[in-house]
């Protein structure tokens, strides 16, 4: 029987690499909401970073960084659903695939993700399926002044779907460390020692 009383909270990314503000956007959402457990969720084919001028690596091999990123953490699970599924990785998809379990599901990202929610795949079912952590920094405004006009016109009720988590921003990023490993940069403290064990095995960002 599915656990109707279980709490899990879901973050997606490409994680290319995971790192320590991936982690932390977790553990806030996890501490504000009380999440029983988040879901780290790699895409598989993230179609709305197609044509950025940079490959990514392998679904395969992402979903073995995250997998050592969260290591020792027990509150925190890697799912290999978006890497098994043909196609785009739509979070509609992804999320009515989680909620079919049973539970309560929030669906985790940033403010900045929220203001283009409206051109996101299908918004109206990622609404139904989860309740949204939005992360915000703390002193960013009214939560009210942060959901889009265009994403309130689209969604009516996106009010009342959305838990504002308050959250100060680390400025790492997945792009500034793919640089550094390129260039034989430490990443001690922000990208967790596992991880970069298996970067350097696997000779990736090189």
């Amino acid at each position: 029987m599915p656990d109707r009383s279980i709490r899990c909270g879901v973050l997606g990314g490409t994680f290319d690499p995971p790192h320590r503000a991936h982690l932390a956007v977790a553990a806030a959402a996890r501490q504000h909401l009380a999440l029983d457990r988040v879901l780290f969720i790699p895409a598989g084919d993230p179609w709305r970073k197609r044509g950025r001028g940079r490959d990514l690596s392998p679904a395969a091999v992402r979903l073995r960084l995250t997998r050592a990123a969260v290591e020792g953490l027990p509150w925190a699970h890697v799912s290999d659903v978006e890497v098994r599924r043909a196609g785009p990785s739509y979070t509609a998809d992804t999320l009515e695939t989680l909620a079919e379990s049973g539970g309560a599901w929030w669906f985790v990202l940033g403010a900045d993700a929220l203001a283009d929610m409206q051109y996101w795949h299908a918004p109206e079912r990622i609404i139904a399926a989860a309740r949204l952590a939005v992360v915000r920094r703390p002193g960013a405004g009214a939560n009210a002044d942060l959901v889009p006009s265009a994403l309130r016109a689209l969604l009516p009720e996106i009010d009342t779907r959305i838990d504002f988590v308050p959250f100060v921003p680390d400025a790492v990023s997945s792009t500034a460390l793919r640089t550094t490993i390129a260039s034989g940069g430490a990443t001690d403290g922000v990208v967790p020692a596992r991880v970069r064990a298996l970067i350097d095995e696997l000779g990736l960002y090189r």
